[in-house]
């Protein structure tokens, strides 16, 4: 005999789309943070300490850009507990999929 499942809430669409909202967000500021950060680290080598600088303020206020969106996805997930994190979870997959 199986034991119990747990029952899930299920989102509403108005949920969901913003589960998605959220996750896109966090991927898109990831992207450009990935690529803020690659030329700071690229710019150490090649340019002066004030553009040095502007690619390190660049780079600090994408991250913060960043760390904000997965606050409010993280704020989120607590909210609406499992059901958006089994949908979370559902969509990194079919992400990872596109890639």
């Amino acid at each position: 005999m199986k034991p119990p499942r747990e029952t899930q809430k299920l989102l509403s669409r108005r949920i969901i789309g913003e589960l998605g909202s959220l996750e896109a967000s966090v991927q898109e500021l990831g992207t450009h943070r990935n690529a803020a950060l690659r030329l700071f680290l690229a710019s150490r080598n090649a340019t002066t300490l004030m553009a040095q600088r502007e690619f390190w303020l660049e780079f600090s206020w994408i991250d913060q850009e960043y760390r904000a969106a997965v606050v409010k996805l993280a704020e989120f997930c607590s909210r609406y507990g499992d059901a958006a994190r089994s949908k979370y979870d559902l969509l990194q997959r079919r992400t990872r999929k596109l890639e």
